[in-house]
Protein backbone atom coordinates (compact mmCIF):
# COMPACT_ATOMS: atom_id res chain seq x y z
CA UNK A 1 0.00 0.00 0.00
CA UNK A 2 1.59 3.27 -0.89
CA UNK A 3 1.27 6.41 1.61
CA UNK A 4 0.28 9.91 0.09
CA UNK A 5 2.10 12.40 1.43
CA UNK A 6 0.56 16.01 2.08
CA UNK A 7 2.55 18.36 -0.88
CA UNK A 8 0.41 21.70 -0.16
CA UNK A 9 2.12 24.60 1.23
CA UNK A 10 -1.15 26.66 1.96
CA UNK A 11 -4.87 26.01 3.19
CA UNK A 12 -7.46 25.08 1.41
CA UNK A 13 -11.23 26.23 0.99
CA UNK A 14 -14.19 24.67 -0.34
CA UNK A 15 -15.29 26.10 -3.33
CA UNK A 16 -18.18 24.88 -5.34
CA UNK A 17 -17.92 27.68 -8.46
CA UNK A 18 -18.56 27.38 -12.07
CA UNK A 19 -15.15 27.33 -13.73
CA UNK A 20 -14.64 27.85 -17.57
CA UNK A 21 -10.83 26.38 -18.70
CA UNK A 22 -9.52 27.01 -22.11
CA UNK A 23 -6.96 24.49 -23.09
CA UNK A 24 -5.28 25.83 -25.72
CA UNK A 25 -4.49 22.31 -27.10
CA UNK A 26 -8.41 22.20 -28.07
CA UNK A 27 -8.39 25.28 -29.17
CA UNK A 28 -11.73 25.69 -26.95
CA UNK A 29 -13.45 26.33 -23.44
CA UNK A 30 -14.48 23.80 -20.98
CA UNK A 31 -17.20 24.19 -18.03
CA UNK A 32 -16.23 23.01 -14.84
CA UNK A 33 -16.75 23.79 -11.16
CA UNK A 34 -14.31 24.03 -8.08
CA UNK A 35 -13.68 21.69 -5.39
CA UNK A 36 -11.42 23.73 -3.76
CA UNK A 37 -9.08 26.88 -3.65
CA UNK A 38 -6.08 28.22 -1.98
CA UNK A 39 -3.55 31.05 -2.80
CA UNK A 40 -1.74 28.77 -4.91
CA UNK A 41 -4.16 26.23 -7.01
CA UNK A 42 -7.28 25.20 -7.64
CA UNK A 43 -8.99 21.71 -7.83
CA UNK A 44 -11.72 21.27 -10.44
CA UNK A 45 -14.08 18.91 -11.81
CA UNK A 46 -14.58 18.21 -15.42
CA UNK A 47 -16.04 16.36 -17.96
CA UNK A 48 -14.53 13.23 -19.26
CA UNK A 49 -14.01 14.40 -22.80
CA UNK A 50 -11.67 17.19 -21.39
CA UNK A 51 -8.44 16.40 -23.21
CA UNK A 52 -6.39 17.40 -20.63
CA UNK A 53 -2.73 16.36 -19.41
CA UNK A 54 -0.48 16.94 -16.52
CA UNK A 55 1.87 19.82 -17.65
CA UNK A 56 -0.72 21.69 -19.65
CA UNK A 57 -0.91 25.44 -19.07
CA UNK A 58 -4.17 26.62 -19.22
CA UNK A 59 -6.16 29.56 -18.50
CA UNK A 60 -9.11 29.59 -15.70
CA UNK A 61 -12.28 32.10 -15.76
CA UNK A 62 -14.40 32.25 -12.41
CA UNK A 63 -17.16 34.80 -13.09
CA UNK A 64 -18.26 36.80 -10.87
CA UNK A 65 -21.49 37.45 -9.98
CA UNK A 66 -23.05 40.75 -11.17
CA UNK A 67 -22.91 43.06 -7.65
CA UNK A 68 -19.00 41.94 -7.52
CA UNK A 69 -18.32 42.32 -11.05
CA UNK A 70 -19.46 46.21 -11.02
CA UNK A 71 -17.45 46.85 -7.90
CA UNK A 72 -14.54 45.32 -9.25
CA UNK A 73 -15.12 46.63 -12.96
CA UNK A 74 -14.75 42.91 -14.41
CA UNK A 75 -17.43 39.98 -15.06
CA UNK A 76 -14.75 37.44 -14.39
CA UNK A 77 -11.41 36.52 -12.41
CA UNK A 78 -9.02 35.05 -14.65
CA UNK A 79 -6.25 33.08 -13.70
CA UNK A 80 -3.51 31.27 -15.81
CA UNK A 81 -1.49 28.09 -13.87
CA UNK A 82 -0.06 24.29 -14.90
CA UNK A 83 -1.99 21.13 -14.62
CA UNK A 84 0.22 18.91 -11.90
CA UNK A 85 -2.35 16.46 -11.59
CA UNK A 86 -5.29 14.19 -13.17
CA UNK A 87 -7.21 12.60 -10.35
CA UNK A 88 -9.72 9.47 -12.21
CA UNK A 89 -11.28 8.33 -9.88
CA UNK A 90 -14.64 9.39 -10.81
CA UNK A 91 -14.76 8.65 -14.03
CA UNK A 92 -16.73 5.70 -14.26
CA UNK A 93 -19.36 6.81 -11.28
CA UNK A 94 -19.55 10.69 -12.10
CA UNK A 95 -18.28 10.55 -15.85
CA UNK A 96 -15.80 13.41 -14.67
CA UNK A 97 -11.97 14.16 -13.79
CA UNK A 98 -10.17 15.86 -11.51
CA UNK A 99 -7.48 18.22 -11.83
CA UNK A 100 -5.50 20.15 -9.89
CA UNK A 101 -4.06 23.78 -10.93
CA UNK A 102 -1.41 25.53 -9.80
CA UNK A 103 -1.53 29.06 -10.54
CA UNK A 104 1.37 30.86 -12.15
Amino acid sequence: MEALIEQRKTSRSNLSWPVSIWVPEANRFFNGRSCNISKTGVFIRLPITVPIRTGHTVELNFPRTVALAKEKGQFARIKSGKVVRIDRKSVLKDAEIGIGVAFD
